[in-house]
């Protein structure tokens, strides 16, 4: 059996071709942002709010977004769920400043995950969200969502979807980052 040394080269170039693009598909897929292993979530401290509670035999408050659990099925009680209101938010308020670094979402995936593309992950210190945009979701092919926010200060994270009605429905957020410490001065 006789193989031409064209078709080898021909083999070889889309072997290599085959190669290249699963390296990019890695590279493009874990973009994100995951936090350092071993950092706190600092979130677990805070304090969550929310537009509304939507009305469901099961707690559907925004503290289920920072109790721990990552549970994506709306049905195990661990998430959050706002009515159907025109740019829906949840907020956390961290009680001090911090550079935030990374902010994980988990969405909902047992319903309706497209419902949080376009939420902006919002970092600042105005309590009434209008706050600069860390980064948007912009996929939900996974449940779990990373952002890096690069050390922007603020006391609140917010997620906000902005230009819509929608339901907001998350099942964990989780906030790591650096307290920002004030020098304290003492005048004599």
């Amino acid at each position: 059996m006789s193989v031409s040394i064209q078709a080898v080269v021909e083999t070889t170039k889309r072997m290599n071709l085959l190669s290249s693009l699963i390296l990019l598909t890695s590279v493009v897929l874990t973009r994100g942002c995951a936090p350092a292993p071993g950092a706190t979530n600092i979130a677990r401290n805070g304090e969550a709010s929310q537009i509304s509670d939507y009305q469901y035999p099961l707690a559907t408050y925004a503290k289920n977004a920072i109790d721990g659990i990552s549970n994506t099925e709306f049905s195990k009680g661990s998430c959050t769920h706002t009515n159907y209101d025109k740019d829906p938010w949840w907020k956390l308020d961290l009680k001090q400043n911090y550079k935030i670094l990374n902010v994980v979402l988990t969405n909902r995936m047992d319903c309706c995950p497209e419902r949080l593309i376009g939420a902006e992950v919002r970092i600042g210190n105005s309590p009434d969200n209008n706050n600069p945009v860390c980064d948007k979701v912009k996929s939900v092919a996974s449940a779990t969502l990373s952002f890096c926010c690069k050390g922007m200060e603020g006391r609140y994270v917010s997620v906000v979807i902005p230009g819509r009605s929608e339901y907001l429905t998350l099942c964990e957020v989780e906030v790591y980052g650096d307290v920002i410490n004030k020098e304290n001065k003492v005048c004599w």
